[in-house]
C-alpha cells in the first residue's frame, strides 16, 4: 500500500470512528445475533421426511414430479419408457388436436408470448374477449373474466367477494383453492359432509340471516372422487336461504351434458340460477388458467377491484387462443364427449367386477382405486410404474389418511383394452402387496 492510499485508509478510518461516536446505534459493529427459525420447524415437513424415509426403506422413487418426455395423453413417455397413462386431465385429447396447436402458432405470429402487463393497463389483448365471450356463452352467462391460474382464480374471487361478517358454506371434499380464498376472506367457514344436503339445510337455517352475505360452493365433478354435486337440491336450498351459489367446474366442462356443457347441461338447469360459475382451461380446454362466468356486473366488479386480476400480468395470448380453439373443437365433436363418457363408464363398471373398491365415483372421468393407507399407496404406485401404468398416489394430506387411493383419470382416447391392461395390473399388485405388506413400524421416523 503507497503513502497515498494509507493516508487515505487513516481519513476513512477516523470518519467512521466520528460517526460511530455521534451515532453509536448505527454503526455498531457487532449487533446481537438471532438465529432464523429452520425451515424443518414448518408444519408438515415432519410428514414429508416420513414420507421420504418411506421410499428410501423401500428403494422406490418418488412418484411424484416424473418428466414426461413427450406430450401425454392415453400413453406418455417416462425415462425412455412408453407407459398407460392415467395422470393427465386431458380428457378430450384436445391437447396436440391441430387446430388447437394452429391457434397457438398463429396467437405466437401474432401476439408473442406474453401479455407483458396487467389487462387493466395495456396488457388486454383481441383474444382475451374472445375466449371470454365464448366461455360466457358455455356457461348460458352476461359474460366472464379469465384469470392466470385456476387456483388463482378460487382465491382471488371468494377472498374478495366475502368479508369478515359473511359466510361461506362448502362441501367437505371442496378443492384446496376454495378453502384458502375462504381463509383469505375472513369469513364464517362452515362445512358439510359431502354432498349431505341435510346437513348444508342445517346449517343454512341456523346461520344464514345472521351473516350478511352467504355463499355456498360445490364442485361439478369432485376432483378426488369422480362424483357429482346433487345441483338442482342445492339450488333450491341457496334460493330458500337467499345464498349465493358458486359452482366450480374444473373437472366438469367436457364431462358432464350431452355436449360437454357441464353440470347444468347434465340436469338440465337453467344456468343463470347459478351466481358464479367457475372453470379453469387447464384439462379439458388444453391450457392454463381459469375463469368465472356470470352476471355482468359481478365481471366488472372482478376486473376492476380483484387484486388477483388487477395486479397480475394478464393470460398469456397463446394460453387464451388455445383455449378458445379448445371450445370450438369441443362444439365441433361432440363424439370426443360421449367417448369419454362412455369410457368413464366401462373402467368404472371393470374396476368394480375386479373387486376394486372406487369409493363414490360415478364413472365421470375420474375413477378412484381406494387403497387406504398412505405407504401402501405409494408402494403401489411405483410397482405399476414398473408393470407399465402411470396412476399417481394421492395421500395424506390431500385426503384422510384412511382414505388413500390411486387416482385414475380417464379420456376419450383410451380404450377398453388399456383399461383392461391397467385393471390386471392393478389386481396383480394389489395382490402383491397384501401378501408381503408394509409396516409402519419397519419405517425410520
Amino acid at each position: 500500500m503507497g503513502a497515498h492510499d494509507r493516508q487515505t485508509a487513516l481519513q476513512w478510518a477516523r470518519r467512521s470512528k466520528q460517526r460511530t461516536d455521534e451515532f453509536p446505534n448505527q454503526a455498531d459493529p457487532s449487533p446481537p445475533k438471532t438465529a432464523a427459525p429452520s425451515f424443518t420447524s414448518l408444519p408438515g415437513f415432519q410428514q414429508m421426511r416420513v414420507q421420504k424415509a418411506a421410499a428410501d426403506l423401500l428403494q422406490i422413487e418418488n412418484p411424484f414430479f416424473r418428466a414426461h418426455e413427450k406430450r401425454a395423453g392415453a400413453k406418455a413417455v417416462i425415462d425412455g419408457r412408453e407407459l398407460l397413462n392415467f395422470a393427465s386431465y386431458d380428457y378430450l385429447g384436445l391437447n396436440g388436436h391441430p387446430n388447437v396447436l394452429n391457434a397457438a402458432r398463429d396467437s405466437i405470429d401474432r401476439y408473442g408470448l406474453s401479455a407483458s402487463a396487467s389487462r387493466v393497463v395495456s396488457g388486454e389483448r383481441v383474444i382475451h374477449r374472445e375466449l371470454e365471450q365464448k366461455l360466457a356463452a358455455l356457461h348460458g352467462a352476461q359474460d366472464a373474466v379469465a384469470f392466470v391460474s385456476g387456483h388463482a382464480t378460487n382465491v382471488s374471487t371468494i377472498g374478495h367477494l366475502l368479508q369478515s361478517d359473511d359466510l361461506i358454506v362448502h362441501d367437505a371434499y371442496i378443492h384446496n383453492s376454495v378453502v384458502t380464498g375462504a381463509k383469505l376472506s375472513g369469513a364464517v367457514r362452515q362445512v358439510f359432509p359431502h354432498n349431505d344436503l341435510d346437513a348444508l339445510e342445517t346449517i343454512l337455517k341456523k346461520r344464514a340471516d345472521r351473516h350478511a352475505k352467504t355463499l355456498i360452493v360445490v364442485e361439478g365433478v369432485y376432483s378426488m372422487d369422480g362424483d357429482t354435486a346433487n345441483l338442482p337440491a342445492i339450488i333450491a336450498l341457496k334460493e330458500k336461504y337467499g345464498a349465493w351459489l358458486m359452482v366450480d367446474e374444473a373437472h366438469s366442462i367436457g364431462i358432464l351434458g350431452e355436449t360437454g356443457g357441464g353440470i347444468a347441461e347434465h340436469f338440465g338447469i337453467d344456468p343463470q340460477r347459478v351466481d358464479i360459475w367457475m372453470g379453469t382451461l387447464s384439462k379439458t380446454l388444453a391450457s392454463c388458467g381459469g375463469y368465472i362466468a356470470g352476471k355482468r356486473d359481478l365481471v366488472d366488479y372482478l376486473k376492476f377491484t380483484a387484486s388477483g386480476f388487477v395486479y397480475s400480468v394478464g393470460l398469456s395470448p397463446v394460453l387464451a387462443a388455445s383455449a378458445s380453439a379448445a371450445l370450438d373443437v369441443m362444439a365441433q365433436d361432440p363424439e370426443r364427449v360421449r367417448r369419454v363418457q362412455g369410457n368413464g363408464r366401462y373402467f368404472l363398471d371393470a374396476a368394480k367386477r375386479a373387486g376394486i373398491d372406487t369409493g363414490v365415483s360415478q364413472g365421470h372421468a375420474i375413477v378412484p382405486a381406494m387403497i387406504g393407507d398412505s405407504i401402501k399407496a405409494t408402494v403401489m404406485a411405483a410397482r405399476l410404474e414398473r408393470e407399465g401404468v402411470n396412476v399417481l398416489p394421492i395421500i395424506f394430506p390431500a385426503v384422510p389418511e384412511k382414505a388413500a387411493r390411486l387416482r385414475y383419470f380417464i379420456t376419450s382416447e383410451h380404450t377398453e383394452e388399456q383399461f383392461d391392461l391397467a385393471i390386471e395390473a392393478l389386481a396383480k399388485v394389489s395382490r402383491e402387496y397384501d401378501s408381503d405388506p408394509v409396516l409402519l413400524d419397519q419405517i425410520p421416523l
